[in-house]
């Protein structure tokens, strides 16, 4: 197993996504008619558990960034999220490793935000399914349906609620203007069942009532 308490560069990703609001008995959308898409996959189920943690001041919270250690799911492990820039948010992961400490890596990384202790913060138990939208070439992109059991540790209040994301994938349009026209094409599907844009910025927000 690879030791996330080493220094090893990061995994980097650019998630270019949006969020819905959806209610509990809100059905699928239809994505036919989506620019490039061929075909939707069958629904893969992901249970996801993640902890978040911050400094006892919000540093984190209040620079835009996220600190969590998520099990379950492909991409298991530690991620620090950093600031939305548009729809776009640099994600940096590192492995799980054999215990719940904060590896050096991450404490190094997060230096440029805080290096205040960081303390427990929210919980976010979270049953995905997931599909993939794909094209010719590749996977266009992901669409994901969230139930979501959210518990703020510092205030011991729970939350749960229904959301969905779309995230592009790699064989998504390139431009600006293709990729608006297909978060357009998305969002006439979308609202069409009844799906509205988020009114949280992310799952941790809202896990602690913004």
């Amino acid at each position: 197993m690879t030791d996330p308490h080493d220094r090893a560069a990061p995994s980097r990703v650019v998630e270019v996504e949006r969020k819905y609001d959806v209610d509990l008995g809100t059905p699928l959308p239809d994505w036919r008619g989506l620019p490039g898409v061929d075909a939707v996959s069958a629904g893969e189920v992901r249970e996801l558990d993640a902890r978040y943690l911050d400094t006892a001041d919000a540093a984190l919270s209040r620079s835009g960034v996220a600190l969590r250690r998520r099990t379950g799911g492909p991409d298991a492990g530690w991620h620090i999220k950093g600031p939305r820039e548009g729809d776009g948010r640099l994600e940096m992961g590192w492995p799980l490793g054999d215990d719940e400490s904060v590896p050096p890596a991450i404490v190094d990384t997060l230096a440029r935000w805080t290096t205040a202790e960081l303390t427990p913060l929210a919980r976010i138990e979270n049953q995905r399914t997931a599909y993939l939208l794909t094209g010719q070439d590749g996977v266009i992109a992901e669409f994901v349906d969230d139930h979501v059991r959210a518990t703020d540790l510092r205030q011991e209040v729970r939350r749960e609620w229904r959301e969905w994301e779309l995230e592009l994938g790699p064989a998504a349009p390139a431009d600006a203007d293709g990729r608006e026209a297909l978060f357009a094409a998305a969002e006439q599907a979308i609202s069409a069942v009844g799906g509205r844009a988020a009114a949280s910025d992310s799952k941790l927000a809202r896990a602690l009532g913004f």
